[in-house]
């Protein structure tokens, strides 16, 4: 199964997390604090990290901030604030998943799963082959799913798990109108509930990614109130 990175100052959130994992058979690497945490995920990447906010020596925004730079390692955020702000500054550094505490072990472990089966790691329920690894060519856009990569006029465009199955359900049917609804479905487990913002969160920062290679790039398209669109 995976190595999964668990990042929490709380010890009893740690222990029992961690033996809930185990349980499922995977392999967990727990730290107390941002700053080793940090380096552990640095020299040891796992398949999928869990960050707690607010940690001593560093906060996990600044963890998830610093490994962004150069990773795309599936990323759940774990707060205990109940504020707004934190969740989209989460989702806008790059965060896949994003859940409040006191939270649902069992939803964590679903979510988990479900993040682990989008990267391809999570084997148990076979992805439909023809979905997950054919290449796709867009005019200027490239993705390779076999190898979890794409490009903008030939220029790599690094992006997470979850941005690179949202554009890939966009890019797949150009012209047609993706809901947040039907993105949702295709970058989401069927039992994992996000809402509207998170959507428009991924792809806002989709998109500034893009801009990075080519600052005049238009090809995903707000239609407000219906959803988006891929346009060659």
């Amino acid at each position: 199964m995976a190595v999964i990175t668990l990042v929490d100052d709380d010890e009893n959130i740690v222990e029992s997390v961690k033996l809930a994992l185990e349980s499922h058979g995977h392999t967990v690497r727990a730290y107390h604090d941002g700053a080793s945490g940090l380096a552990a995920l640095e020299s040891e990447p796992p398949d999928l990290a869990v960050l707690d906010v607010k940690m001593p020596r560093m906060d996990g925004m600044e963890v998830l901030r610093r490994i962004r730079q150069t990773s795309n390692l599936p990323i759940i955020m774990l707060t205990s604030k109940d504020e707004e702000i934190d969740e989209i500054l989460g989702f806008n550094l790059g965060a896949d998943d994003y859940m409040t505490k006191p939270f649902s072990q069992r939803l964590l472990l679903e979510r988990i799963k479900a993040i682990l089966r989008r990267a391809g790691i999570d084997q148990s329920e076979p992805m439909d082959p023809e979905a997950s690894s054919k290449a796709l060519k867009r005019g200027k856009l490239s993705m390779d799913p076999a190898r979890h990569e794409s490009t903008w006029d030939g220029q790599p465009v690094r992006l997470t798990v979850t941005e690179f199955l949202l554009l890939q359900a966009l890019a797949q049917r150009p012209g047609f109108v993706k809901s947040r609804d039907n993105l949702m479905d295709a970058a989401y487990d069927d039992q994992v509930y996000v809402d509207d913002r998170t959507i428009d969160s991924h792809i806002k920062r989709m998109r500034k990614k893009f801009r990075v290679v080519d600052p005049e790039f238009d090809a995903i398209e707000t239609l407000y109130g219906v959803g988006y669109r891929y346009r060659e």
